[in-house]
């Protein structure tokens, strides 16, 4: 595991953790510890403990056991909801109402709400809106609904808005997903931009497709049956191996800049 200097608090850190549902157990993790200007990539078959793993970074729910840590504050001793406005979501499913603008749906990520809140709106976040349409390649599709945007607009969309409140963490939950092509490069390279642009800003990006991670991934978590696999840096840990073992079958794991998987062929 990937040890965090003394000098730096761990952006997350999770101790002795369980999650139940019932009697259901449906993440074990002894120890996850994730430090600033990390990039995570979280991966697992359907039903590893992915999801579940997520809504504890994200303050969605409390662990049934253990510890969790979130930028310095531990669940259960803050308020969550203020806790959340500090941390950055981009999600597929997150609704973006279709009588917003583009820009607007980037700016309601400010109050960490899909709804507007212009009472805590200040200059400083329209000019932050406009910087990240630019960078992001939104500027041709700001004025206009999200809900006649490509998937990939939308993606980058939902990026900048996860982005707007300058947050510390950013947690990705399967951000590439139903993207041509084209749409999965431009997010991805947005991804790449924004370990260059904001050293210091963590990311854990949730995926099913190692060929969905950006080339600045620095670490990785493998997950199987609501237990970790393996987690360190991200070329000790997305081995041939160790994703065969997540995943339960013979698989090879290349790297050429970016990573690939395919079954293992028999001769």
């Amino acid at each position: 595991m990937h040890a965090v200097p003394a000098t730096r608090q761990p952006v997350l850190d999770l101790r002795d953790v369980v999650v139940r549902a019932g009697p259901r157990e449906l993440l074990a993790v002894p120890r996850w510890t994730v430090g600033a200007g990390e990039h995570w990539a979280v991966l697992g078959h359907n039903g590893a403990g992915k999801s579940t793993l997520l809504s504890l970074a994200g303050a969605q729910r409390h662990p049934t056991e253990g510890t969790v840590d979130v930028l310095g504050s531990r669940l259960g001793r803050v308020d969550m909801r203020v806790l959340r406005e500090r941390i950055g979501a981009v999600s597929t499913t997150e609704r973006m109402p279709g009588e917003l603008t583009v820009a607007d749906v980037v700016l309601t990520g400010v109050g960490a709400t899909v709804q507007p809140r212009p009472e805590l709106y200040r200059p400083e976040h329209r000019r932050r809106v406009a910087e990240l349409v630019e960078q992001l390649g939104l500027t041709q599709v700001a004025a206009q609904s999200p809900a006649i945007c490509s998937a990939g607009e939308r993606a980058r969309t939902r990026l900048a808005r996860a982005l707007v409140a300058d947050p510390a963490l950013v947690l990705l939950d399967e951000p590439a997903a139903g993207l041509d092509i084209g749409g999965r490069e431009l997010l991805l390279s947005a991804l790449d931009d924004l370990a260059q642009s904001h050293p210091d800003v963590t990311t854990v990006l949730v995926t099913h497709h190692l060929e969905e991670l950006p080339m600045s991934t620095t670490h990785a978590l493998l997950l199987a049956d609501g237990g970790v696999v393996a987690a360190g840096p991200a070329h000790d840990v997305l081995t041939s191996a160790t994703v065969s073992a997540a995943y339960g079958l013979p698989l090879r794991v290349s790297f050429d800049g970016r990573w690939a998987v395919r079954a293992q062929v028999a001769a």
